[in-house]
């Protein structure tokens, strides 16, 4: 029989995903059972198989006290994606997500989780913009860019959020359940994919914090999280009507029809190439190139690397053979009726365009790849 001693029963569950943070995992621990006290809570780390042991020296934690667990993902990237699934993983009413780098302030915790309660509310966040709060020692360049970030959520939020950049919130666990479905899990700000993802106003409550300074690992911060972003807020605007992947993937396109091209006027003009040869050249690079952006960009969650990275291209090129060859094909029968070479490429170019995104989804990125 299931035990029904409520002492058992968990209130609350602290989401913490994790990339690269394990010599923050102890002090977490340790800051959160300061934080939390005699209330009922268990800490989720989801980490991205970390290579610096993350996910193994939770585990060593782990044995010594049931309330702290580990969820270890392989193939796959994401702080959004990673909350979601820590969320999934709890049974508690209450769920809390928070950065693994220290930098959120964990004795807030307690007090979100009164607030939520006793004003029944759907979320609690943190805030670095109210009254009280913080950005610490930020240098003023990352906190001019933290503000325009803000500003441009403002085309896909349905509420009047000081902060919706944060990632530091607690969440009624029926308020995520009634959301889980239409969030995207792009990027790193799953408080803006909540809010966005909102058909009707969620009941709120900013409470401030100030942000503090990391002291052990690194920033996770970088241009693929600016990528990221851009990618949330076109999911959210455009998401319904067209997937936002194939965008990103029609964009890489759009830089591959300029190597295209290039290759094609060089082996021309300045090779004395034949046409076919000039194509297929073309062909072959712009595929290689498209490949490495689609890996990075597009697919960044079930990104390649090392010898699958190689494995991946070989299934890339397999599964646009029958594009490429249509491609080369077409372009090289309307080049021989006395067309030019730019409609003539531009000409295989689209014939292959469809087919290879319709294919690739499937055979190259579908699933995520063990290590």
């Amino acid at each position: 029989m299931p035990s029904s001693d409520s002492d058992h029963i968990i209130e609350l569950s602290v989401i913490v995903p994790t990339f690269n943070e394990h010599p923050n995992v102890v002090p977490m621990i340790e800051s959160l059972e300061a934080a939390l006290g005699d209330h009922k809570w268990e800490v989720i780390f989801v980490d991205d198989d970390s290579p610096d042991g993350t996910a193994t020296e939770i585990r060593e934690f782990a044995k010594r006290d049931s309330r702290v667990r580990c969820i270890h993902r392989i193939g796959r990237r994401g702080l959004s994606s990673a909350a979601i699934e820590g969320i999934l993983a709890s049974s508690a009413p209450f769920c809390a997500v928070m950065d693994g780098d220290l930098q959120h302030d964990e004795k807030l915790l307690a007090e979100m989780l009164e607030t939520i309660k006793s004003e029944n509310l759907d979320i609690v966040s943190g805030s670095r913009y109210v009254e009280g709060g913080s950005l610490g020692n930020w240098d003023q360049s990352r906190a001019t860019i933290s503000r325009l970030a803000t500003k441009l959520s403002r085309t896909v939020l349905h509420a009047d959020l000081t902060d919706p950049m944060s990632g530091f919130f607690m969440i009624r666990r029926s308020t995520f359940e009634k959301r889980m479905r239409n969030l995207s899990g792009i990027g790193f700000k799953i408080l803006l994919d909540i809010f966005a993802s909102a058909k009707e106003p969620l009941r709120y409550r900013e409470l401030p914090y100030k942000f503090r300074t990391r002291q052990a690992g690194e920033s996770k911060l970088d241009s693929q999280a600016a990528w990221e972003y851009f990618m949330l807020l076109l999911d959210k605007l455009i998401g319904h009507i067209v997937p936002v992947r194939f965008v990103t993937f029609t964009l890489v396109g759009g830089f591959g029809v300029i190597v295209h091209m290039l290759i094609v006027w060089m082996m021309l003009n300045r090779m004395e190439m034949d046409f076919t040869v000039a194509q297929a050249t073309a062909t072959l690079v712009a595929m290689t190139s498209n490949y490495a952006m689609n890996n990075v960009l597009t697919y960044r969650d079930m990104r390649l690397t090392g010898w699958r990275w190689f494995k991946g291209w070989l299934s890339f090129t397999l599964a646009c053979s029958v594009g490429a060859l249509g491609n080369i094909g077409i372009a090289a029968y309307i080049f021989a009726q006395d067309t030019t070479w730019v409609l003539a490429s531009l000409s295989g170019i689209i014939v292959g365009a469809v087919w290879n995104y319709a294919v690739t989804s499937v055979y190259t990125w579908n699933k995520p790849k063990a290590a």
